[in-house]
C-alpha cells in the first residue's frame, strides 16, 4: 500500500516529522496553528492506522519469516565496504507489521492523537512542546515497525531525547530530578541492548543476493533463524553461557522500560512530574515498548534462554502484580496511585508471556493494548481534576459525583475497566493471561490473583473518597468536564466497552502470529542445554 510511491508504514512513521518541521516554521505567536498542525498530523496517522487495520490479513503468521510480515518496505540504507576488522557493514531500511506489532501501531496512533488534544491547554513554550511531542511520536511508531535491529535501536534512542525534555521542561516542581532519573535508567538499558545487538551482528551472516558474498546483518528475521549463525561465533550454539548472558542483557534493557521490579522506581517520579499528556503517552505506549521488545527480539532470538528463565520471569510478574497493587493502595496522590497501578497491570502482561502458550501470549498482547487505552483514560481523568483544583490529594475531595456528574460517569468506566469488570476490555485480557499462566505456573498464578482483589480494593476506595460521601464545600463550584476533555476520553471509553463485548476485533489480528511465536519458542526450548 503506497501513496506517492512511498509505503504506508513510512508515511505513518515519519509524518510527525513533517508536522514537527511545520511547527518549527510557524511563528510562536500563532498559537492556533501550533495546536492545529499536530492535531491534523496525528489525525491523519489515525486514518492511516485504520487503513492498515482494514488491509491486514489476519490469517498470515510468521514471527521469524518474511512471509509473515505485511506492508513490508525494504531498501539498502547503509553499505560501507572495506572497513578494517569489520569488512563490510550493511544496514537495511526494513519495515513491516505482523499480528504482534499491529496492535501497538494502532495504539500509538490513537494515543498520540489524544495526547495532542490533551496538550491544548499548554501555555509554556507551546512551539517547542509540540515539536518534541511529534518527534516522540515518530520514535515510538518506528520501534513497532522496524525489522532491522540497528534501525530499531535508532528509533528506541530517538524516543529518549524528547521524553527527557518534555518531562524536564514542562513537568512539575521536581521535573529535573524525574527527567534525569528517567534518562539514566533508560540509558543503562540502552547500553546493555547495544552490547547484545553488536554480539548478534557478529554472530549472524546471510548471503548478499547482489554479490553472493556472506555478510553480517542486523536483519531481525535472519537473527531469529539458527541456520544463519556463523559457526564458532559468540552466540552460536544453543544453550551456551554467552547466549544466556546476551538474553539477560537484553532483558534488563527491556525490563527497565516495562518497568519490572526492581527497575521500577523511575516510573512514579516521571508520572507525577510529567504533564498530563506525557503521562498518557508514558503509560499508554512507552511501557509497552519493553514487553514488545521481549516478544519481538528476546523470545524468538533466544528461545533456549527464554525457556530457561521462564520461572524467574513468572516470579517477577507476581512481584509486579502484588507489590504494585500494594503500593497503589498506600498512595494519597491520585497520579501516583495510577502510576503504581500501571506497574501492577504490566505484571499481568509478564505473567501471560511467561505461560509460553497461546492463551497466555494472546492475553499478554491484548493486555498491552487494553492497558494502553485504560491507563490513558485514568491519567486524563487525573488531569481534568488537577486543572480545576490544582491538587491531587485524594483526601481533599469527596462528593464530586454531585458537582461533576459527567466526569464521574467517564471515570467510573475507566475505574471498573482497570479492576477487570466483565463486559469491559480489561477483563478479557486478564482472564486469558491468568488462564494461560495457570497451565504453566499453577502456584504463582494462584498467588498472582491476589492482585485482582487488591486492585478492586484501591480502585473502589479511591472512588469512594473522591466521588461519594459528603461533598467538600471547597469544590462546590468546580465546572464539569468540558467538550475538549470529553473528545479525548469518549473514544477511549468506546474502545474499552467495544473490546469488552467483542474482543475478536483485536484478538483475531494477533492469534496467528502469536501461535507461531509460541511454536518458535517451544522448538528452541526443546534444544536448550542446561549450562
Amino acid at each position: 500500500m503506497e501513496f506517492l510511491g512511498i509505503g504506508i508504514l513510512t508515511w505513518i512513521t515519519f509524518l510527525p516529522i513533517v508536522g514537527m518541521i511545520a511547527v518549527l516554521i510557524v511563528p510562536k505567536e500563532n498559537q492556533s496553528g501550533l495546536k492545529w498542525i499536530p492535531l491534523v498530523i496525528t489525525g491523519i496517522q489515525v486514518v492511516l492506522a485504520g487503513m492498515i487495520y482494514a488491509g491486514f490479513n489476519k490469517s498470515m503468521a510468521g514471527i521469524n519469516t518474511l512471509e509473515g510480515m505485511q506492508f513490508v518496505e525494504k531498501a539498502r540504507w547503509i553499505d560501507i565496504q572495506g572497513v578494517p576488522w569489520f569488512g563490510r557493514i550493511v544496514v537495511e531500511y526494513f519495515l513491516g507489521v505482523d499480528g504482534l506489532s499491529i496492535s501497538m501501531v494502532l495504539l500509538t496512533a490513537l494515543i498520540s492523537f489524544i495526547a495532542v488534544i490533551a496538550s491544548w491547554n499548554i501555555d509554556k513554550a507551546l512551539k517547542g512542546y509540540m515539536a518534541m511531542l511529534l518527534l516522540l511520536d515518530t520514535g515510538m511508531m518506528g520501534v513497532f515497525v522496524a525489522l532491522d535491529f540497528f534501525l530499531f535501536y535508532v528509533f528506541w534512542e530517538v524516543m529518549l531525547l524528547p521524553m527527557y525534555f518534555l518531562i524536564g521542561i514542562w513537568g512539575g516542581p521536581r521535573r529535573e530530578y524525574a527527567a534525569i532519573k528517567f534518562f539514566l535508567y533508560t540509558l543503562l538499558g540502552s547500553v546493555l541492548m547495544l552490547l547484545a545487538m553488536i554480539a548478534l551482528y557478529f554472530s549472524v551472516t546471510v548471503v548478499d543476493p547482489a554479490t553472493g558474498e556472506k555478510i553480517y546483518t542486523f536483519n531481525m528475521l535472519a537473527m531469529m533463524d539458527p541456520a544463519n549463525y556463523e559457526p564458532g561465533s559468540l552466540l552460536a550454539g544453543v544453550g551456551t553461557y554467552w547466549r544466556y548472558l546476551a538474553y539477560v542483557a537484553l532483558f534488563i534493557g527491556f525490563a527497565i522500560k516495562v518497568p519490572i521490579f526492581p527497575f521500577h522506581t523511575w516510573l512514579p517520579d516521571a508520572h507525577v512530574e510529567a504533564p498530563t499528556a506525557i503521562s498518557v503517552i508514558l503509560a499508554g505506549i512507552l511501557l509497552k515498548m519493553g514487553t514488545y521488545g521481549l516478544l519481538r527480539i528476546s523470545f524468538p532470538m533466544f528461545p533456549d534462554a527464554a525457556n530457561y528463565f521462564v520461572v524467574p520471569l513468572a516470579v517477577l510478574a507476581l512481584i509486579n502484580i502484588v507489590y504494585g497493587a500494594l503500593c497503589a493502595m498506600a498512595q494519597k496522590d491520585f497520579k501516583k496511585l495510577i502510576a503504581y497501578s500501571s506497574i501492577s497491570h504490566m505484571g499481568v502482561v509478564l505473567l501471560g508471556m511467561s505461560a509460553m502458550n497461546t492463551q497466555g501470549m494472546v492475553g499478554a498482547v491484548f493486555q498491552m493494548f487494553n492497558h494502553g487505552t485504560i491507563t490513558a483514560m485514568l491519567f486524563l481523568i487525573v488531569g481534568v481534576i488537577y486543572d480545576r483544583a490544582h491538587t491531587r490529594d485524594l483526601d481533599a475531595f469527596g462528593g464530586l459525583a454531585l458537582t461533576m456528574p459527567k466526569y464521574t460517569g467517564v471515570m467510573t468506566v475507566a475505574f471498573f475497566a482497570a479492576l477487570g469488570l466483565p463486559g469491559l476490555s480489561g477483563f478479557i485480557s486478564e482472564a486469558f493471561s491468568f488462564l494461560g499462566a495457570f497451565q504453566t505456573h499453577r502456584m504463582i498464578t494462584i498467588l498472582s490473583t491476589l492482585g485482582i482483589v487488591l486492585t478492586a480494593a484501591y480502585m473502589l476506595w479511591t472512588l469512594q473518597r473522591v466521588f461519594l460521601g459528603q461533598p467538600n464545600e471547597k469544590w462546590a463550584g468546580l465546572p464539569d468536564i468540558n467538550g475538549r476533555e470529553l473528545f479525548a476520553l469518549v473514544p477511549l471509553a468506546v474502545i474499552v466497552i467495544a473490546l469488552g463485548v467483542y474482543p475478536s476485533l483485536m484478538i483475531d489480528l494477533m492469534t496467528s502470529s502469536l501461535n507461531h511465536l509460541v511454536e518458535v519458542v517451544k522448538a528452541g526450548g526443546t534444544m536448550a542445554m542446561v549450562p
